[in-house]
């Protein structure tokens, strides 16, 4: 996560993701930012959305007015401002910037981990998704991924986790299918979902204790962000993967 991107479109779902997974399942959430410095890139080309409300707000109008509020009242974009707002009750939040050295990487994950204590949930926010052979940790621009080392100890720890993650250049319906996958594989977790969007996925795995709630939250997130946010998985349980699309 940059703090340049604080805003878009794609955080308006995916705070409206958070926002629905904390009204089916109670406990406490911590957001890790994953931060990684602004590299000065085109940042305001996605907050149009923000100067459409009769096509946007009805997602989550509390959202909406709350996202135009923040914006409009704050000197740049900073994920400090979602912070200080209460769009995300019952939320920590662990926003040390990730570092590239595999030395300040495993410390960096000690200290998540200790962030984590007591949790119910871990939202990672990696500026692109999970790990890639070409950018093991300790590689510049290994902060832009989570590693599957961090994933992994957070379940271990009880946590059930939400994951953002860039879609790539392979067909995307079998790439959120082998991401949920390898998911599930690394963490052997009972529940695997992804959400979709029109650019990103959302990849979830719940613990146990949890497996009810995650189907709460589909049908919730399925009624009230159609065409915006679309279950693709949810392991061991009867429900449908759905087509790709919206808008």
């Amino acid at each position: 996560m940059k703090h340049q991107y604080f805003g878009d479109i794609h955080d308006y779902r995916k705070y409206g993701l958070l926002r629905a997974l904390q009204s089916t399942s109670p406990g406490g959430l911590l957001v890790a930012w994953m931060l990684t410095p602004d590299d000065g890139g085109q940042d305001g080309r996605s907050r149009s959305y923000l100067r459409q409300p009769e096509r946007w707000r009805s997602y989550d109008p509390e959202l909406y007015d709350g996202l135009v509020s923040l914006l409009e009242s704050a000197a740049k974009p900073a994920v400090s401002l979602m912070e200080r707002s209460r769009l995300l009750p019952n939320t920590r939040y662990y926003s040390a910037l990730v570092p590239d050295r595999r030395e300040d990487r495993a410390a960096w994950g000690r200290d998540l981990l200790d962030a984590a204590r007591d949790i119910e949930w871990v939202f990672l926010d990696p500026d692109n998704g999970t790990e890639v052979p070409s950018k093991p940790i300790g590689r510049r621009g290994s902060s832009k991924y989570v590693a599957w080392q961090e994933v992994q100890g957070l379940f271990n720890a009880g946590c059930s986790l939400l994951i953002y993650q860039h879609f790539r250049r392979e067909p995307r319906d079998a790439f959120a299918r082998r991401l949920v996958s390898e998911m599930g594989r690394r963490t052997r977790a009972p529940v695997t979902l992804a959400f979709h969007t029109p650019h990103v996925l959302f990849l979830l795995a719940a613990q146990d204790r949890h497996a009810w709630h995650c189907e709460q939250l589909v049908f919730k997130v399925s009624e009230r962000w159609k065409g915006q946010l679309e279950p693709v998985v949810l392991a061991n349980k009867p429900l449908q993967p759905t087509a790709f699309g919206g808008g």
